[in-house]
């Protein structure tokens, strides 16, 4: 018998952001990204004590903020099979661009939005 320290179908790591407006942050990521989400536990009035949403092979956690718990600002990074595509249905859903798609010295071409819960996501693709 093989035991896990960490669920099944769960990565090692997963980010976790405390944001204000974790319902708003998970439209994104399902309209965004095709994230699924997996679960939520519901806190006071409408807010989320926390919630759960897979993006391809990675779990992202998420909260709103609560007292003691302040939305922190963040920067997630996510490869995807085309950056452009991504970039401007990300603006469709209402984000902010930080940077247009570009390819720099590296092998991803490279942009950046703001979700309106401030996180800002790095969406690339490798293109070499």
């Amino acid at each position: 018998m093989t035991s896990s320290s960490k669920p099944q179908g769960y990565n090692t790591v997963s980010p976790y952001l405390i944001v204000d407006g974790a319902e708003t942050t998970i439209k994104f990521l399902v309209n965004v990204f095709d994230a699924v989400e997996l679960r939520r536990f519901p806190g006071a009035g409408d807010r989320l004590m926390h919630a759960e949403v897979r993006l391809d092979d990675t779990v992202i956690m998420l909260a709103d903020s609560a007292e003691g718990w302040p939305p922190q600002p963040a920067h997630v990074h996510i490869y995807v099979p085309d950056v452009d595509a991504t970039y401007y249905r990300a603006l469709a859903a209402g984000a902010t661009s930080v940077q247009e798609p570009v390819k720099k010295d590296d092998d991803d071409k490279r942009g950046g939005v703001m979700d309106d819960s401030g996180t800002t996501w790095w969406i690339a693709t490798k293109v070499v």
